[in-house]
C-alpha cells in the first residue's frame, strides 16, 4: 500500500501518519521526491481495511502495490537509486567498473592483478575468497587469508572491495574485510544468507540464478531490502539455456526490463555469462548500451595460472582497451565511469 501526500504537507503530519501506521503494526518506508513524497506500508495490509487513512490530514490518496516485490518496485520508489561504495556511485549515471580475478590466489599475483586494472579505470576491486565449485575437488579458495589479502591489495591501490559470502555463518567474517558483499548465482534464493546480509548495512550485488526469472531477482532483494538493507545492487550473469557454445546466455533484456520495474541498479557480468574472453569485449559495450549501471569483468594478469575460471578472463591490456571503448559509450549514453577516490581501512 502507498500512500500518497497532498503537495505541501508538513513535518508534522508526516509524523503523524508515521506514528498511525507504526500502531497498526506495519513498516513505513518514507520517499521524498522533489514532487512528491510518499509513504509506503510494508505487513499484513487486511488491517487496512478498516482504516480510513485517506482521512489523516495530509494524505491526498491511498494506493495498493501491485507487484509482490513492494519494496523493489517503482511504485514505491518512482526515483532511481543509487548506492555509494567508498565514494564510487553505482546506478544514476554513474557506472561501476568491477574487475580483478575469480579468486584471491596470492597477494603478489592480486597486487599485480589490481594494479593493472586500476590504472585502466577500475573503480572496484573483486576476488574471491570462498569459491563455490561444481567439483568438491577443485580450489575452493584461501578463506580467512584471501580477504585479508583483498583487503591489504585493495587499500594499497584505494578500491573498494568486493567479495562473495555463502554461507550465513560466514556474514560477520567477511563484512569485516569486504566493502560490498556478493551473493554468488547459485545462493540467490539461499534465503537464510540473504537475510543475513540484509541485516549488514554493506552494499550487497545480488547475481541473478541461472535460472531465474526477473520476477524471481527481484524478490530475492525484497528479502535483503525487507531486513533492512536498501543498498542492493543487481547483477545479470547469464541464464541456462540449450547453447552449448557458450558458458550461459546472456540476456541484456534484463536490464531495460529491471530498470522499468525497479529502482535499484543493475550491473552485467558477460565473463561468467560468456565464458569466452573473445566475447566479452562485445557484449560488455552492449550492455552499456543498453543501460546497465556497470560491468563486472574477470581480469588476471597470468591467466594460464589461475587456479579458477583462468579460461574466461581478459589480459589486463585488454581490459584497458574494454574501459577505453566503454568510455565512449557512456559518454554517448550521458554517462560517466567514476575514479574512485580511495577507501578508509
Amino acid at each position: 500500500m502507498i500512500i500518497v501526500l497532498k503537495p505541501g504537507s508538513d513535518d508534522a503530519q508526516v509524523e503523524h501518519i508515521l506514528d498511525r501506521v507504526a500502531q497498526l503494526g506495519l513498516k513505513a518506508h518514507l520517499s521524498r521526491g522533489e514532487h512528491r513524497t510518499i509513504i509506503g506500508l510494508i505487513g499484513d495490509e487486511e488491517k487496512l481495511q478498516v482504516e480510513p487513512l485517506s482521512a489523516i490530514p495530509g494524505v491526498e490518496q491511498v494506493l495498493p502495490i501491485l507487484k509482490p516485490f513492494k519494496l523493489a518496485s517503482r511504485e514505491l520508489h518512482p526515483e532511481d537509486s543509487v548506492v555509494d561504495l567508498c565514494g564510487v556511485r553505482i546506478g544514476g549515471g554513474s557506472l561501476a567498473m568491477i574487475a580483478g580475478p575469480c579468486a584471491v590466489e596470492s597477494e603478489e599475483i592480486l597486487t599485480e592483478i589490481a594494479q593493472q586494472v586500476q590504472a585502466a579505470g577500475a573503480n572496484i576491486l573483486r576476488g574471491g575468497a570462498f569459491k563455490p565449485r561444481t567439483s568438491p575437488y577443485s580450489f575452493q579458495g584461501l578463506g580467512e587469508d584471501g580477504l585479508k589479502i583483498l583487503r591489504s591489495v585493495g587499500n594499497r591501490f584505494g578500491l573498494p572491495v568486493v567479495t562473495e559470502v555463502m554461507d550465513p555463518r560466514q556474514v560477520a567474517l567477511v563484512e569485516r574485510y569486504a566493502d560490498m558483499l556478493q551473493i554468488g548465482a547459485r545462493n540467490m534464493q539461499n534465503f537464510n544468507l540473504l537475510n543475513e546480509v540484509g541485516q549488514t548495512r554493506k552494499p550487497v550485488l545480488l547475481k541473478r540464478g541461472m535460472s531465474a526469472t526477473v520476477k524471481d531477482l527481484l524478490m530475492s532483494a525484497e528479502y535483503i531490502l525487507s531486513a533492512g538493507n536498501p543498498y542492493v545492487v543487481l547483477c545479470e550473469r547469464g541464464v541456462r539455456g540449450f547453447e552449448d557454445s557458450t558458458r550461459n546466455t546472456l540476456d541484456l533484456s534484463i536490464v531495460p526490463n529491471v530498470h522499468g520495474m525497479s529502482h535499484l541498479p543493475i550491473i552485467v557480468d558477460p565473463s561468467h555469462a560468456t565464458g569466452r574472453p573473445d566475447l566479452i569485449p562485445a557484449m560488455a559495450c552492449a550492455a552499456v548500451a543498453a543501460g546497465a549501471d556497470g560491468v563486472h569483468v574477470e581480469v588476471h594478469s597470468r591467466p594460464e595460472e589461475a587456479k579458477s575460471d583462468g579460461a574466461q578472463a581478459l589480459l589486463p591490456t585488454r581490459y584497458a582497451d574494454l574501459v577505453a571503448q566503454l568510455r565512449k559509450i557512456a559518454a554517448v549514453m550521458g554517462r560517466t565511469i567514476p575514479r574512485c577516490q580511495g577507501v578508509k581501512s
